[in-house]
């Protein structure tokens, strides 16, 4: 097929989505609106600069590690490993840094490093190996990365990172949260990578129609690498921020962290058909998450009803995407 036509599929694909994808997002921004409009309410701590700023850097790690999984969601897959990369990548670099005195800055990049390269041995399971669905292959890595996390600890904590680690997750510019700003700009750039490269629109067409995006001519296996690539690449970035906030990287880290950016990317617009999804609709569903979680705190909900609360959240968000999916269908009709 000629490029000419190749690009004329892939761009029908990527119009076809953006008014469903606009109408997700603004319905995330009202509810979050909604949100903080009953907790502002119900408490009077809510509204403060104070309590805003620490949700903004609670929010942090998720919002990094989501948009890593909203590429995955796009695609109509998945990935269960983000966690369990974020607590390898983050001990393996405590072990170098803190225990045989590497340099800071090289031990941030073995960080990011190791979460590529995990997420890269992902692609590659799922495209090479042939693994029937990226539950299989990153379920998997889930397990390896966390088995390897306890092994290179002895199952205990790395303490005493110095300065310059800890700033993307414990420094302030001013009352913002510097891992904030990190997170505005990360997801600048992926806006940018998913909506004015080809690379990007091959994601949204890989996730549309798989087969009408072969026939196109689009290197899936490629794509797909891409994808998960990036996706243990910004589970890494998310354990950086999550490191220098407790100054601690502990072979548990990130446990259940995988359904926080699943239930982000969901409640943000994502579909887990795949095709459809925004960095920014996925952001607010990040920032839903750490809103509800903040103000079930500060309005004295027990952690076991937390988790009842979130869990519900998770469920009605697919149910939600369910429901869109056929009304999506309905209208194709």
């Amino acid at each position: 097929m000629s490029a000419k036509v190749r690009e004329k599929t892939v761009d029908e694909i990527y119009k076809t989505r953006k008014w469903r994808e606009l109408i997700y997002s603004l319905g995330a921004l009202l509810g979050l609106i909604l949100l903080c409009v009953v907790l502002s309410v119900l408490s009077p701590h809510f509204l403060t600069v104070r309590n805003l700023m620490n949700i903004a850097r609670q929010s942090a790690v998720n919002s990094l590690i989501s948009v890593g999984m909203l590429l995955a969601i796009l695609t109509a897959g998945i990935d269960l490993s983000v966690g369990s990369i974020l607590a390898l990548a983050t001990t393996s670099m405590g072990i170098l840094v803190v225990n045989f005195g590497l340099n800071p800055f090289l031990g941030m990049l073995v960080c990011l490093g190791i979460g590529a390269l995990l997420g890269a041995i992902n692609g590659l399971m799922l495209t090479k190996l042939h693994l029937p669905h990226p539950f299989i292959a990153t379920l998997g890595m889930m397990n390896i990365a966390r088995g390897l996390a306890l092994i290179i600890t002895d199952a205990t904590p790395v303490s005493g990172f110095p300065k310059s680690i800890q700033f993307f997750g414990a420094a302030f510019i001013g009352p913002v949260p510097v891992s904030f700003i990190l997170v505005l700009v990360v997801f600048s750039l992926f806006h940018i990578f998913l909506n004015r490269t080809a690379i990007g629109r091959y994601i949204y067409a890989v996730g549309g129609n798989i087969e009408a995006a072969r026939l196109s001519g689009i290197n899936v296996d490629r794509i797909l690498t891409i994808v998960y690539t990036l996706s243990g690449l910004m589970a890494a970035l998310g354990g950086l921020v999550l490191v220098g906030r407790v100054n601690a990287a502990y072979p548990l880290a990130g446990l259940g962290y995988e359904l926080d950016a699943i239930a982000a990317a969901i409640i943000g617009g994502a579909s887990f058909f795949g095709g459809v999804g925004t960095v920014w609709g996925t952001l607010i569903g990040a920032m839903i998450m750490a809103v509800l979680r903040n103000g079930l705190n500060l309005l004295g909900v027990s952690a076991d009803l937390q988790t009842v609360a979130i869990g519900v959240v998770i469920v009605a968000a697919v149910y939600i995407d369910v429901l869109r999916r056929r009304a999506a269908k309905q209208d194709e009709r």
